[in-house]
């Protein structure tokens, strides 16, 4: 493995926006703090590049905080014959949880069988997806039979559509909290010598002799712009890339076809056993998730085409109704609106393909644009690939003579936190969120508040609270209670009501007044909404 990087705890915003003053010049400038951002700036900083990271908003407030929490080699892609993505995003599942098993650990999968060939079909590609795996491999899949499957997932539906189950498989893929492992990355950044500013929008790109050579940004929370230099800028904003192209080339094409996934939470016992479950092919053709997640089930699928860009976009309500009419058909317990404690959706920036009508055909194959000018766009992919997208873009960035030539160095370099990991870390979906911290366990439970609960459901402490601002660049109420911690994607209403005494936390680790604590409510109460089932 790659030599660990000294932790670093990151400058106060005054502190980060004074280097932004003093040092207009980097070597690479990211624009975009989702996964691919964070792991754009993290690779480029770990081969000695003065790496820059500017997020618009908070880190992963869009995409990157709402996927199905899987680190996975898309079983559907193998279905579709691309072996290579398939593999590829294997290896790299397996690098993650080697590099942050604080982060990510493997989980196990049922897919029931309800018709004859469901099973024989299902098992032969299930030990094909182990085989690509090879040594990174999570565990090795089975076959189950009824009694199996029902002591795997209770929950199952004995018949669906007059068919009664016959049996399953089982197999494994990675599971991790999206959001925590963003924070985790944009930590990595720091301990390797990087820079990230969140709440940094990036207002317009400069040329120079026909070249882009720096971007404007200006700081959303208090104004002020720079106009800030680089060899390398590029553009790792997901759904949103077009509209950062669009600064440089006002009449730049449309690159981006964005696909919305709808997830819902309900609570833990629609799901009481200890493995997911997976409905390969419902009735439109798409996949259904039934997953365990932080003392919570979430019920989910992707896929469905949308044309707007919204940072917040809502859940459908027929997604919505299709979700719990499916559920409904597989479980045994039905989950009805009156269940689900959070609803929310994300856009996938899936590459726009030339006569494909529907988003679900598309490959989420990230792919990577060289303008005229020399701005780098990257865009598609998912997060289990973050690392390699990073790796290829940096590589583009070397091979384009915008950056001198240094080795990849992140296949074998240990996440912020991994390192030295204590006895008593929580285990994996106990509901407690202390395991993100990894090694700093230790700093968090010294923080005052350490036994003060402010949300049950997501096991949110005001040591939690205090911890983001201090270590995580936490700046907002919404931070804290939608990315630092996930109450408001566990619980809506609790999160809702956690809100005063986080804003009044913050307020005081960041020496903002009253007045400001009642904004945050409210826009945070606002922002909520969305997320309940009226």
């Amino acid at each position: 493995m790659h030599s660990l990087p000294t932790p670093i705890q990151p400058p106060g915003r005054a502190a980060l926006l004074a280097t932004l003053e003093r040092e207009p010049r980097w070597d690479v400038i990211v624009i975009g703090g989702g996964a691919t951002g964070l792991g754009t700036a993290v690779d480029a900083a770990s081969r000695g590049y003065r790496t820059l990271l500017v997020e618009a908003a908070d880190f992963a407030k869009g995409t990157s905080s709402k996927a199905t929490k899987l680190v996975h080699g898309g079983v559907r892609y193998l279905a579709q014959g691309n072996i290579s993505l398939v593999r590829e995003a294997l290896h790299e599942r397996g690098l993650l949880a080697r590099n942050a098993p604080h982060l990510v650990w493997p989980l196990g999968f049922v897919v029931p069988a309800y018709q004859m060939f469901d099973q024989p079909f299902y098992g032969i590609g299930l030990k094909l997806y182990d085989m690509l795996a090879g040594s990174l491999n999570l565990s090795g899949s089975r076959w189950l039979n009824h009694r199996e499957v029902l002591a795997a997932a209770p929950n199952l539906a004995e018949h669906v559509g007059g068919r009664p189950l016959r049996g399953g498989n089982l197999y494994f893929d990675g599971q991790f909290d999206d959001a925590r492992l963003a924070v985790a990355l944009m930590r990595t950044l720091f301990d390797v010598g990087g820079t990230a500013l969140n709440y940094m929008r990036a207002t317009g790109l400069s040329q120079q002799g026909g070249v882009i050579s720096g971007v404007t940004v200006q700081d959303v929370l208090g104004g002020a712009t720079f106009r800030l230099r680089a060899d390398c800028v590029i553009n790792a904003t997901g759904v949103w890339v077009d509209a950062i192209r669009q600064m440089e080339d006002g009449h730049a094409r449309t690159m981006v076809a964005p696909s919305q996934g709808v997830h819902l939470t309900l609570p833990r016992s629609f799901l009481p056993g200890e493995r997911a479950i997976l409905i390969p092919k419902t009735d439109d053709g798409r996949v259904l998730f039934v997953v365990p997640w932080n003392g919570h089930t979430i019920v989910g699928t992707t896929d469905t085409p949308r044309r707007d860009l919204p940072l917040e976009p809502d859940a459908g309500a027929d997604d919505v109704d299709f979700i719990l009419e499916t559920a409904s058909r597989y479980l045994a317990k039905d989950p009805t609106r009156a269940d689900v404690t959070s609803v929310w959706a994300g856009l996938r920036p899936l590459v726009r393909a030339t006569g494909e009508a529907s988003t679900a055909s598309l490959s989420r194959e990230h792919t990577i644009l060289v303008s005229r000018a020399g701005l780098i766009t990257v865009t598609g992919g998912k997060w289990t690939t973050y690392r390699k997208m990073a790796e290829d873009v940096i590589e583009t960035a070397i091979q384009r003579q915008m950056v001198r030539s240094a080795p990849c160095v992140t296949a074998e370099l240990p996440l912020h936190g991994a390192a030295g990991l204590p006895a008593d870390l929580p285990p994996p979906d106990s509901g407690a969120p202390d395991r993100y911290y990894g090694n700093e366990l230790g700093l968090l439970r010294a923080l005052p508040g350490h036994e003060r609960v402010l949300a049950a459901a997501s096991g949110l402490t005001e040591a939690h609270v205090r911890f983001a601002a201090r270590h995580e660049l936490a700046r907002r109420v919404e931070d804290v209670l939608a990315r630092r911690n996930r109450a408001l994607f566990l619980d809506a209403r609790a999160a809702v009501e956690a809100a005063p005494a986080v804003a009044a936390i913050l307020a005081e680790e960041l020496g903002e007044d009253e007045a400001w604590q009642a904004r945050e409510v409210e826009s945070f109460r606002t922002l909520a909404a969305g997320y309940m089932l009226g």
